[in-house]
């Protein structure tokens, strides 16, 4: 069985350097080395990165184009090549601890074409893994493995075909929900998304809600979600639950009205092109436990 060509894209703004090093030493030593590696600085200026495996390309964009829009970048130079089978995209902060990642990796794209998606387990420094990264609603269990409707942005592969017919990231989206809308495109073109927890990736606790435009982005991004994807009868189910899960949660005054001025947003500002998905992917995320509505 011949394995995939991996390709691995890193962004990066710059201001991780000790950790984007630490990550690139655990990508050099994988036992399965990728054919080639893409690092974007993301309005950043970049230092030169030796003794990587394979074929290093390093981009600079001038201006920070927000993770997707940078992974973009990266997935657009790995297209010019056209060598490359599997995408495998991680996060500048995090870690990989096993050496035989990316062979799993390529025995799994290989064993079946109708992967797209393979998403990695994200544990913390003490081993942890935060329930919001567990693929699944009512999940205790982080070892289980099997397809799910979502993936981890921290961690993940994909299969350049199926970008090549979804297209890439949502680059409008800057910030947060951009894995859902491509995810949602992947299960509604017929692929399918393996979360696969022996794909371990360390990466430092944080919360979301660390950064300034967390709550606006969310909202706005909820929005334009359930615009551009979902079947207009259930635009109003999904948002009414977010609406509620939102008011249930959220302690900070400042959060909540940052969030309610993103919900105006993702309603008043343009969304881009409406593809809503077709009801028998509606059936089929229901049947793999997470309907598009939660």
């Amino acid at each position: 069985m011949e394995l995939p060509r991996l390709g691995v894209v890193v962004v990066t703004m710059g201001n991780r350097p000790r950790e984007v090093d630490e990550l690139l030493a655990s990508v050099a030593e994988q036992d399965a080395p990728p054919a080639r590696i893409v690092i974007v600085g993301n309005g950043s200026p970049l230092p030169d990165f030796p003794g990587l495996p394979g074929e290093l390309t390093v981009i600079e964009n001038e201006e920070n184009l927000g993770c997707p829009g940078g992974r973009n970048t990266g997935i657009a130079r790995l297209r010019e090549f056209g060598d490359i089978d599997v995408v495998v995209e991680l996060d500048d902060d995090g870690l990989l601890v096993q050496e035989d990642v990316f062979r799993r990796i390529g025995d799994l794209f290989a064993a079946d074409p109708k992967v797209g998606i393979v998403g990695f387990r994200i544990a913390d420094e003490h081993g942890e893994t935060a329930r919001r990264h567990i693929p699944r609603l009512r999940a205790k269990d982080p070892m289980r493995r099997g397809p799910v409707t979502a993936f981890l942005g921290g961690g993940h592969a994909f299969a350049m075909p199926m970008l090549n017919r979804i297209g890439d990231w949502p680059a409008e989206f800057f910030f947060t929900h951009e894995e859902t809308d491509l995810a949602w495109r992947a299960l509604d073109d017929g692929w399918k998304i393996l979360y696969e927890p022996e794909l371990l990736l360390r990466h430092p606790k944080t919360s979301p809600a660390r950064h300034a435009v967390y709550y606006r982005m969310t909202a706005r991004n909820r929005v334009w979600l359930a615009r551009r994807r979902l079947p207009a009868l259930l635009v109003p189910v999904y948002l009414g639950v977010w609406i509620l899960l939102t008011l249930a949660r959220t302690r900070s005054k400042a959060g909540l009205k940052a969030w309610t001025a993103g919900f105006v947003e993702g309603v008043r500002a343009p969304c881009g092109r409406r593809r809503p998905m077709r009801w028998r992917t509606v059936f089929r995320m229901a049947r793999l436990g997470r309907p598009p509505v939660i």
